[in-house]
């Protein structure tokens, strides 16, 4: 065993090597590629935000791809390596909806979200965070008629039938209105 270690660990340090050198700078996000493999070996840690209006709707995105399907969700994101969370609602905001929010600063709640049929992107920490709006979302990404576009926001008074499986755990959040 003593002399296979050293071996292993020239192994593991040259696809150390390797990987680093794919990663151009952690801070900005990683490929597809290394956030699938990085997302097969640990919980990711991600935003969500819980945006109401003054008719108590709640603003949720299309969303469809290959790990969870169509359906819509809380707008979220993954924090990055050395990333504040409130950063990352920031840009969740912008990104998503082409608007700014206003936010509380700690979490509504936090969730863990395990797929258990798949081990990339398979578990999720999820930490909820209630906003409302600071400016009004693009009018360029808002869904019109009954099949939106991946990306697309809308208005809801309930969580729909088609709310994605992985956000059930904030249907009380999205029904409710006093969050």
């Amino acid at each position: 065993m003593g002399l296979e270690e050293p071996m292993i660990n020239n192994t593991l340090q040259l696809a150390f090597k390797t990987i680093k050198k794919e990663v151009k700078n952690a801070k900005e996000g990683l490929s597809k590629d290394i956030f699938h493999f990085v997302s097969s070996l640990t919980p990711i840690i991600n935003v969500d935000l819980l945006i109401k209006n003054e008719n108590s709707e709640t603003l949720l995105t299309w969303r469809s791809d290959e790990f969870y399907g169509p359906g819509w969700h809380l707008p979220g994101g993954v924090i990055r390596f050395k990333e504040n969370p409130i950063t990352r609602i920031e840009k969740v905001a912008l990104g998503e909806l082409g608007c700014q929010v206003l936010y509380d600063h700690s979490p509504l709640t936090v969730r863990s979200q395990i797929a258990n049929d798949r081990d990339i992107r398979g578990h999720f920490i999820s930490l909820l965070y209630k906003c409302s709006l600071k400016t009004i979302p693009s009018s360029t990404m808002k869904a019109f008629g009954p099949t939106p576009s991946n990306g697309q926001w809308r208005w809801h008074k309930k969580a729909p039938d088609n709310l994605l499986s992985v956000h059930e755990s904030f249907r009380v959040f999205i029904d409710g209105d006093n969050n």
